[in-house]
Protein backbone atom coordinates (compact mmCIF):
# COMPACT_ATOMS: atom_id res chain seq x y z
CA UNK A 1 0.00 0.00 0.00
CA UNK A 2 1.42 3.61 -0.82
CA UNK A 3 2.12 6.05 1.80
CA UNK A 4 -0.62 7.96 0.06
CA UNK A 5 -3.51 6.20 1.58
CA UNK A 6 -1.92 4.89 5.07
CA UNK A 7 -3.35 8.03 6.63
CA UNK A 8 -6.97 8.05 5.43
CA UNK A 9 -6.50 3.97 6.22
CA UNK A 10 -5.26 4.45 9.61
CA UNK A 11 -8.34 6.67 10.16
CA UNK A 12 -10.58 4.79 8.76
CA UNK A 13 -9.93 1.83 10.84
CA UNK A 14 -9.64 4.26 14.18
CA UNK A 15 -13.00 4.83 13.49
CA UNK A 16 -14.24 1.85 13.08
CA UNK A 17 -12.50 1.02 16.18
CA UNK A 18 -14.14 3.31 18.09
CA UNK A 19 -17.81 2.72 16.34
CA UNK A 20 -17.33 -0.88 17.40
CA UNK A 21 -16.44 0.09 20.95
CA UNK A 22 -19.85 2.30 20.77
CA UNK A 23 -21.91 -0.39 19.79
CA UNK A 24 -20.38 -2.84 22.37
CA UNK A 25 -20.61 -0.31 25.16
CA UNK A 26 -23.38 -0.93 27.86
CA UNK A 27 -24.53 0.55 30.74
CA UNK A 28 -24.53 -0.60 34.44
CA UNK A 29 -26.68 0.51 37.23
CA UNK A 30 -24.52 0.75 40.64
CA UNK A 31 -26.00 0.93 44.13
CA UNK A 32 -23.44 2.58 46.05
CA UNK A 33 -22.51 3.02 50.20
CA UNK A 34 -22.48 6.74 51.05
CA UNK A 35 -19.17 5.89 52.52
CA UNK A 36 -17.24 5.27 48.78
CA UNK A 37 -19.17 7.83 47.02
CA UNK A 38 -15.66 10.07 46.05
CA UNK A 39 -13.52 6.46 45.13
CA UNK A 40 -16.11 5.19 43.24
CA UNK A 41 -16.61 8.82 41.36
CA UNK A 42 -13.14 7.84 40.41
CA UNK A 43 -13.25 4.69 39.23
CA UNK A 44 -16.60 5.28 37.13
CA UNK A 45 -14.36 7.46 35.00
CA UNK A 46 -11.88 5.66 34.93
CA UNK A 47 -13.74 2.67 33.70
CA UNK A 48 -15.55 4.53 31.67
CA UNK A 49 -12.46 5.41 29.51
CA UNK A 50 -10.98 2.21 29.70
CA UNK A 51 -14.03 -0.42 28.31
CA UNK A 52 -16.62 2.57 27.06
CA UNK A 53 -19.00 1.28 29.34
CA UNK A 54 -21.12 4.09 31.32
CA UNK A 55 -21.35 3.51 34.90
CA UNK A 56 -24.62 5.36 36.22
CA UNK A 57 -24.57 5.09 40.13
CA UNK A 58 -26.53 5.85 43.37
CA UNK A 59 -25.28 6.71 46.39
CA UNK A 60 -27.10 5.58 49.93
CA UNK A 61 -27.23 4.18 52.86
CA UNK A 62 -26.98 0.13 52.63
CA UNK A 63 -29.86 -0.62 54.56
CA UNK A 64 -32.21 1.70 52.11
CA UNK A 65 -30.50 0.03 48.80
CA UNK A 66 -31.27 -3.33 50.59
CA UNK A 67 -34.94 -2.31 50.86
CA UNK A 68 -34.94 -0.62 47.50
CA UNK A 69 -33.38 -4.46 46.09
CA UNK A 70 -36.31 -6.05 47.48
CA UNK A 71 -39.09 -3.88 45.98
CA UNK A 72 -37.73 -4.45 42.82
CA UNK A 73 -34.97 -1.70 42.15
CA UNK A 74 -33.17 -1.27 38.69
CA UNK A 75 -29.48 -1.47 40.56
CA UNK A 76 -27.46 -4.45 38.87
CA UNK A 77 -24.71 -3.97 41.11
CA UNK A 78 -24.49 -3.49 45.01
CA UNK A 79 -21.42 -1.58 46.84
CA UNK A 80 -22.61 -1.82 49.93
CA UNK A 81 -20.65 -0.88 53.10
CA UNK A 82 -20.87 -3.98 54.96
CA UNK A 83 -20.62 -8.02 54.41
CA UNK A 84 -23.65 -9.22 55.51
CA UNK A 85 -26.43 -7.83 53.87
CA UNK A 86 -24.83 -9.01 50.29
CA UNK A 87 -24.78 -12.35 51.96
CA UNK A 88 -28.18 -11.34 52.36
CA UNK A 89 -29.36 -10.97 49.04
CA UNK A 90 -27.36 -13.90 48.18
CA UNK A 91 -29.52 -16.04 50.81
CA UNK A 92 -32.62 -14.87 48.92
CA UNK A 93 -31.49 -15.46 45.45
CA UNK A 94 -31.37 -12.11 44.39
CA UNK A 95 -27.78 -12.04 43.19
CA UNK A 96 -25.53 -13.69 40.72
CA UNK A 97 -24.16 -16.78 42.63
CA UNK A 98 -20.51 -16.54 42.88
CA UNK A 99 -19.88 -13.14 42.50
CA UNK A 100 -19.68 -11.94 46.14
CA UNK A 101 -16.30 -10.40 46.80
CA UNK A 102 -14.65 -8.07 49.47
CA UNK A 103 -14.09 -4.78 47.43
CA UNK A 104 -12.93 -2.65 50.36
CA UNK A 105 -12.15 -2.65 54.51
CA UNK A 106 -13.26 0.18 55.28
CA UNK A 107 -11.82 2.59 58.29
CA UNK A 108 -13.48 4.76 60.93
CA UNK A 109 -12.32 8.06 62.03
CA UNK A 110 -13.68 10.83 64.32
CA UNK A 111 -13.35 14.26 62.28
CA UNK A 112 -13.73 18.00 63.11
CA UNK A 113 -14.50 20.29 60.36
CA UNK A 114 -12.20 22.38 62.81
CA UNK A 115 -8.43 22.72 62.99
CA UNK A 116 -6.68 21.17 65.97
CA UNK A 117 -10.46 20.68 67.88
CA UNK A 118 -10.25 16.59 67.65
CA UNK A 119 -7.07 15.66 69.54
CA UNK A 120 -4.80 12.90 68.46
CA UNK A 121 -6.11 10.27 70.59
CA UNK A 122 -9.78 11.08 70.87
CA UNK A 123 -9.29 12.44 74.24
CA UNK A 124 -12.23 15.04 73.34
CA UNK A 125 -14.34 12.26 74.08
CA UNK A 126 -13.91 12.41 77.89
CA UNK A 127 -13.31 15.80 78.36
CA UNK A 128 -16.83 17.06 76.81
CA UNK A 129 -17.03 20.70 75.80
CA UNK A 130 -19.11 19.64 72.75
CA UNK A 131 -22.86 19.70 72.30
CA UNK A 132 -23.13 17.66 69.23
CA UNK A 133 -21.75 14.21 68.34
CA UNK A 134 -22.38 12.89 64.87
CA UNK A 135 -23.10 9.43 63.97
CA UNK A 136 -24.81 7.65 60.79
CA UNK A 137 -28.00 5.49 61.64
CA UNK A 138 -26.94 2.13 63.21
CA UNK A 139 -30.05 0.59 61.85
CA UNK A 140 -29.07 1.56 58.26
CA UNK A 141 -25.19 2.15 58.07
CA UNK A 142 -22.39 -0.04 58.91
CA UNK A 143 -20.25 2.95 60.04
CA UNK A 144 -22.91 3.86 62.93
CA UNK A 145 -22.39 0.57 63.98
CA UNK A 146 -19.26 0.78 64.01
CA UNK A 147 -19.22 4.02 65.58
CA UNK A 148 -21.24 2.47 68.60
CA UNK A 149 -18.87 -0.03 68.81
CA UNK A 150 -16.62 2.31 69.86
CA UNK A 151 -18.44 4.38 71.98
CA UNK A 152 -19.46 1.24 73.92
CA UNK A 153 -15.73 0.04 74.25
CA UNK A 154 -14.31 3.11 75.71
CA UNK A 155 -17.30 3.07 77.77
CA UNK A 156 -18.83 6.30 76.80
CA UNK A 157 -21.64 5.28 75.12
CA UNK A 158 -24.18 6.47 77.84
CA UNK A 159 -22.06 9.55 79.16
CA UNK A 160 -22.70 10.46 75.37
CA UNK A 161 -25.98 9.06 74.45
CA UNK A 162 -28.04 12.50 74.57
CA UNK A 163 -25.37 14.84 72.48
CA UNK A 164 -25.85 12.22 69.89
CA UNK A 165 -27.33 13.12 66.28
CA UNK A 166 -27.88 10.46 63.60
CA UNK A 167 -27.68 11.07 59.80
CA UNK A 168 -29.84 8.54 57.91
CA UNK A 169 -26.35 7.53 56.36
CA UNK A 170 -22.66 8.52 56.35
CA UNK A 171 -23.10 11.08 53.81
CA UNK A 172 -25.62 12.83 55.94
CA UNK A 173 -23.51 12.09 59.04
CA UNK A 174 -20.40 13.92 57.35
CA UNK A 175 -22.66 16.84 56.60
CA UNK A 176 -23.70 17.77 59.80
CA UNK A 177 -19.89 18.27 60.79
CA UNK A 178 -18.78 19.66 57.89
CA UNK A 179 -21.64 22.40 58.43
CA UNK A 180 -20.96 22.60 61.53
CA UNK A 181 -24.39 21.60 63.47
CA UNK A 182 -22.17 19.50 65.13
CA UNK A 183 -18.52 20.01 66.05
CA UNK A 184 -17.48 16.43 65.59
CA UNK A 185 -18.91 12.82 64.64
CA UNK A 186 -17.74 9.53 63.58
CA UNK A 187 -17.42 9.58 59.58
CA UNK A 188 -16.07 7.39 57.10
CA UNK A 189 -12.17 7.68 56.93
CA UNK A 190 -12.56 8.19 53.34
CA UNK A 191 -14.64 10.83 53.40
CA UNK A 192 -11.60 13.56 54.78
CA UNK A 193 -8.84 11.09 53.71
CA UNK A 194 -6.84 11.08 50.61
CA UNK A 195 -3.17 10.02 49.75
CA UNK A 196 -1.94 9.00 53.24
CA UNK A 197 -3.08 12.23 54.88
CA UNK A 198 -6.78 13.96 56.74
CA UNK A 199 -7.40 16.77 54.24
CA UNK A 200 -8.76 19.14 56.30
CA UNK A 201 -9.83 19.49 60.17
CA UNK A 202 -8.83 17.23 62.87
CA UNK A 203 -9.45 13.89 63.07
CA UNK A 204 -8.79 10.96 65.38
CA UNK A 205 -8.19 7.90 63.22
CA UNK A 206 -10.44 5.36 65.67
CA UNK A 207 -7.93 1.72 66.29
CA UNK A 208 -9.33 -1.01 64.88
CA UNK A 209 -9.85 -2.27 67.64
CA UNK A 210 -12.70 -0.93 69.03
CA UNK A 211 -14.92 -2.06 66.39
CA UNK A 212 -15.75 -4.90 63.95
CA UNK A 213 -14.09 -4.71 60.43
CA UNK A 214 -16.22 -2.72 58.21
CA UNK A 215 -15.67 -5.23 55.34
CA UNK A 216 -17.43 -4.14 52.15
CA UNK A 217 -18.79 -6.50 49.43
CA UNK A 218 -19.88 -6.24 46.06
CA UNK A 219 -22.10 -8.15 44.23
CA UNK A 220 -23.76 -8.62 40.95
CA UNK A 221 -27.59 -8.21 41.25
CA UNK A 222 -29.85 -10.59 39.47
CA UNK A 223 -31.03 -7.81 37.16
CA UNK A 224 -27.44 -7.50 36.31
CA UNK A 225 -26.97 -11.36 35.49
CA UNK A 226 -27.24 -10.81 31.35
CA UNK A 227 -26.17 -7.44 31.12
CA UNK A 228 -21.59 -7.49 30.26
CA UNK A 229 -21.13 -4.12 31.62
CA UNK A 230 -22.00 -4.85 34.31
CA UNK A 231 -19.94 -8.01 34.98
CA UNK A 232 -16.98 -5.82 33.48
CA UNK A 233 -17.28 -3.32 36.13
CA UNK A 234 -17.16 -5.74 39.26
CA UNK A 235 -14.10 -7.39 37.15
CA UNK A 236 -12.86 -3.89 36.85
CA UNK A 237 -13.16 -2.92 40.53
CA UNK A 238 -10.91 -6.45 41.37
CA UNK A 239 -8.35 -5.00 39.28
CA UNK A 240 -5.02 -3.09 40.53
CA UNK A 241 -5.85 0.47 39.10
CA UNK A 242 -8.95 0.44 41.11
CA UNK A 243 -7.18 -1.22 43.95
CA UNK A 244 -4.80 2.19 44.02
CA UNK A 245 -7.90 4.46 43.85
CA UNK A 246 -9.76 2.45 47.05
CA UNK A 247 -6.57 2.55 48.98
CA UNK A 248 -5.55 6.28 48.42
CA UNK A 249 -9.04 7.18 50.52
CA UNK A 250 -7.67 5.12 53.22
CA UNK A 251 -9.31 1.52 52.63
CA UNK A 252 -7.76 -1.63 52.65
CA UNK A 253 -8.05 -4.19 50.11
Amino acid sequence: MSSFFRPAFCAAALAAAVLAQTVHAGEVQVAVAANFTAPAKEIAVEFEKETGHKVIPSFGSTGQFYAQIGQGAPFEVFLAADDTTPAKLEQEGQTVAGSRFTYAIGALVLWSAREDYVDAKGEILRKGGFEHLSIADPRKAPYGVAAVETLTRMGLKDALQARIVQGNNISQAHQFVSTGNAELGFVALSQVYKDGKVTGGSAWIVPAELYEPIRQDAVILAKGKDNAAAGAFVEYLKGAKAGAIIQSYGYRK
